[in-house]
């Protein structure tokens, strides 16, 4: 197989476009609501489960702490959520959505259906498409842990 050298054939490319794009179509959308790609990224892990420690948090949006701990301040300030130490570990610290977090949910509906309507695709298509990308990604990563370093 010979190797790829044209930009525009190189699936890390096409990948990173399709996710500035969305990044760029979600913005009006997550301005309205008041908030930021990574704190919505949050909240969509918080409207499954309306609490988590920082930790779980961490490992779901795979950012490490110095990452998520200024977010979840901004957040907090925001009065998206509640963060939490708890009575058994002080150490740890429970991330919970405030009234104000929950009912974001029902006007961040929009998101989605943006994409949906703007993809030209349909919605089993693009279920299709983001298992594919999962799938890709399991086996780019665990390629990385796997390789010896050189």
């Amino acid at each position: 197989m010979e190797p790829v050298f044209s930009l525009q054939d190189h699936l890390c490319f096409s990948i990173y476009a399709c996710s500035r794009a969305i990044s760029r179509m979600y913005q009006p959308l997550l301005k309205k609501l008041g908030i930021t790609y990574p704190q919505y990224l949050v909240l969509l892990v918080l409207w499954e489960n309306s609490e988590r420690s920082v930790k779980q948090l961490g490992e779901k949006l795979e950012l490490d702490s110095g990452t998520l701990t200024p977010l979840l301040k901004r957040m907090e300030g925001k009065g998206l959520i509640l963060r939490e130490r708890t009575q058994e570990d002080e150490r740890v610290v429970n991330i919970h959505l405030t009234n104000q977090g929950t009912a974001l949910q029902k006007e961040a509906v929009c998101i989605p259906l943006a994409l949906a309507q703007s993809s030209g695709m349909t919605m089993e298509e693009i279920q299709k498409l983001n298992e594919k990308i999962k799938i890709l990604t399991n086996h780019v990563a665990n390629f990385s842990e796997n390789r010896p370093s050189e």
